[in-house]
């Protein structure tokens, strides 16, 4: 899923900046003292999924819990996201300095588009709905990251476009198994810690906001 340096054509690198900059800035003004915990809490879940890497051509096919992050943290994911891919490139050269703000956009625009809009089902719904809707969050955020990460690498030149269609069909499974990850992980977290979503608890002196 990282795109490696010098790989991608420098309006690509340029235009994919200027959008991580305006989502991060975003992002951030949404943090607050509740979120800022969850954004490290799932900033350090992207970091070590994605420490388990099958390199495939220009990129790379890992876990991404994209779709959580959406869900828990709306456009905070752009920060949480930024520092799990600034730390990588720094310590174990996934990725690249250079290309950061494409990967960024690729795989946090993604999360923050399917957590917004699969956000309310999982807030309203029953469990077995927020489930779904948790599972269409995590496989559909990986489907658009595939599509925007191939269509990076096409907009850099011809040749790229044979490794654009296999980074599409290498992350089909990965798709899947994080459509049924994040699905469980939605039904559990609602059971134990709902106000991650903005839903109601239930404590000693009954339901309560966090």
């Amino acid at each position: 899923m990282h795109i490696v340096d010098g790989a991608l054509a420098a309006p690509v690198i340029v235009a994919a900046s200027a959008v991580a900059v305006g989502g991060t800035a975003v992002g951030l003004k949404s943090l607050d003292a509740d979120t800022l915990p969850r954004a490290g809490l799932l900033s350090a879940a992207f970091f070590v999924a994605s420490l388990v890497q099958v390199p495939i051509g220009p990129s790379s096919v890992h876990l991404v819990l994209g779709g959580m992050a959406g869900l828990m943290l709306g456009w905070g994911a752009f920060p949480a996201l930024a520092v799990a891919l600034a730390l990588q490139a720094v310590f174990f050269g996934f990725g690249g300095l250079t290309v950061l703000g494409v990967n960024l956009v690729n795989i946090a625009a993604p999360a923050v588009l399917f957590g917004l809009l699969c956000r309310p089902l999982v807030r309203g719904a029953s469990p077995a709905l927020a489930a779904a809707a948790g599972a269409v969050a995590g496989g559909g955020a990986v489907a658009l990251t595939t599509i925007l990460v191939g269509l990076s690498l096409a907009l850099s030149g011809d040749a790229f476009i044979p490794a654009a269609k296999l980074v599409f069909l290498a992350h089909v499974p990965v798709m899947l198994a994080e459509a049924v990850v994040t699905g469980a992980a939605v039904g559990l977290v609602r059971k134990v810690k709902p106000d991650a979503f903005g839903l109601p608890r239930i404590g000693a002196e009954g339901w309560s906001r966090a």
